[in-house]
């Protein structure tokens, strides 16, 4: 659905993007993650063809940005990061508006609007003007205008901004829903979100990816392995080390804790014998050396340790 290669964009001597590439396919929800100025927004105004690339390309449903930005837009439905609403307008004002403007024939207006108000949760306040309500509902009528004329592709900054718990987890749950049925770009500095709602995760910085894929796609290729932490009973950290050779290790942390217990840690590096780093051979091991295991966990840097280690 979204091709990009090579892609740049400099604004004077700034470059705010720099030899960018990726895809996203159907169906799918990336997620844009990055320090202020790294080149987020800027590549998502670039998609939705209100900026032109200084190098590069970029194709939406195989159309080029810059041959034909206008067929571009009708295949997107775009949310920037501060909303452009109008505030006298009732939300079925405006939502007649966002219709009109996007061509949307006159006989299938009522239907668009209205499968629209019940998507976004809006129908109860469809005659209250935009002025009156609240920053979430605010948002959702800004979502609202992007999913109006069914797009394929929804392109959405920072949708989340400024919400309170309870709508940022109603928001979260209609954008997981959409990504169902659509390719959706997300843009967000709320860790926890990406999590959540994208399936694949793009970090930028200074312009440039630093990182891309699954959050444990990327959290393996920066640690080059894995670490276990377990708690073993039946044994001092003083002999456990002799047993080591038995899982096919050579070196381990450990150390005696309280009620004859011991913690062990060990690293087992990337292309390690796959046997090694398997919770069942860990388990065979502790019994065939007569040890209980009282906790096993395979610890993982999180989403939050991979974006400080690569933007800091």
């Amino acid at each position: 659905m979204i091709e990009v290669k090579n892609l740049s964009k400099s604004y004077g001597n700034v470059e705010a993007v720099r030899d960018v590439s990726f895809s996203v396919g159907a169906d799918q929800v990336l997620g844009f993650l990055g320090p202020n100025g790294a080149g987020k927004t800027t590549i998502m105004k670039i998609l939705t063809g209100y900026h032109f690339p200084s190098g590069g390309s970029a194709l939406v449903d195989g159309i080029s940005v810059e041959d034909d930005p206008v067929e571009v837009k009708k295949r997107i439905g775009y949310l920037p990061e501060n909303v452009p609403l109008y505030g006298d307008f009732t939300v079925d004002e405006y939502l007649a508006f966002a219709a009109d403007a996007r061509l949307i024939p006159r006989g299938e207006r009522k239907k668009r609007i209205k499968a629209c108000l019940e998507a976004c949760a809006l129908a109860d306040w469809r005659s209250r003007k935009i002025e009156t309500l609240s920053k979430g509902y605010r948002q959702r009528v800004g979502l609202g205008q992007a999913i109006l004329h069914d797009p394929p592709i929804l392109i959405l900054d920072e949708p989340t901004n400024g919400l309170d718990p309870n709508q940022i987890i109603e928001i979260r749950s209609l954008i997981k829903e959409l990504g169902r049925r659509k390719t959706v770009i997300l843009s967000t500095h709320i860790l926890p979100e990406v999590e959540a709602v994208c399936g694949r995760v793009l970090i930028l910085n200074e312009g440039r990816i630093a990182a891309q894929g699954t959050a444990e796609e990327i959290a393996a290729t920066m640690k080059g392995g894995d670490t276990w932490e377990l708690i073993l009973k039946g044994a001092r950290a003083e002999t456990i080390k002799a047993k080591l050779p038995l899982l096919g290790l050579s070196a381990a942390s450990s150390e005696n804790i309280e009620d004859g217990t011991v913690y062990l840690s060990f690293f087992v590096p990337a292309g390690s014998r796959k046997d090694i780093t398997s919770g069942e051979r860990i388990f065979d091991w502790a019994v065939a050396c007569g040890l209980k295991i009282l906790g096993m966990n395979r610890k993982k840097l999180s989403l939050e340790d991979i974006f400080v280690k690569l933007t800091a």
